[in-house]
């Protein structure tokens, strides 16, 4: 069948793994520096590199036999690989609800973009910020809020004790403090 006629996956929730699947019926919760980083990716490719690719590949299919044309296959795989990304930033910053924890009132219950820190069962105190699945990050300790972790937070209180469940067994985790700030870019 002819290319022409077949439909082109538009980044498909099915092919992405499973840690950046935003769950059904659930919004794409983003912090406001996720989503300027991803707005400055996308006008990066739409301005900046899909022009100066589609420059290259017109010279490449200038000099001829574009079947043996390295020039030319590269670039096409690559401008396939932009557009897919375009299409996949474009759809998550439409459907993208911006949560600026600075601006969220004082509470000690754990809702998204929360800064808490808790006490594991060894002792050991952790700290981490609930994030949009798109801007998770484990160097900076930014967890996605559809991760075992932070849906063991959500809506807990300072003092509560929740239960982690995991591979190994379930886990005791205990909220020593619940904060809500503006998250480092």
């Amino acid at each position: 069948m002819n290319k022409a006629f077949t439909k082109e996956t538009e980044g498909d929730e099915d092919e992405l793994p499973a840690e950046l699947k935003v769950p059904a019926g659930s919004k794409n919760y983003m912090t406001p520096g996720g989503w300027r980083r991803m707005q400055a990716e996308l006008y990066q490719l739409v301005h900046k590199e899909r022009p100066e690719l589609a420059q290259l590949i017109n010279w490449a299919a200038s000099n001829g036999d574009r079947s043996e044309n390295g020039d030319y296959i590269y670039g096409k795989r690559r401008l396939r690989q932009i557009d897919g990304r375009i299409r996949f930033l474009t759809k998550r910053l439409e459907n993208a609800e911006v949560v600026d924890p600075s601006l969220r009132e004082a509470t000690d219950q754990v809702f998204f973009s929360a800064t808490v820190t808790y006490a594991r069962e060894d002792g050991r105190e952790e700290t981490v910020a609930i994030v949009g699945v798109d801007e998770t990050d484990l160097s900076r300790n930014h967890i996605s809020w559809t991760s075992p972790v932070a849906r063991a937070l959500l809506k807990a209180r300072e003092g509560d004790v929740v239960q982690l469940r995991t591979p190994a067994g379930v886990e005791d985790l205990e909220i020593l403090e619940v904060m809500y700030v503006a998250l480092d870019e």
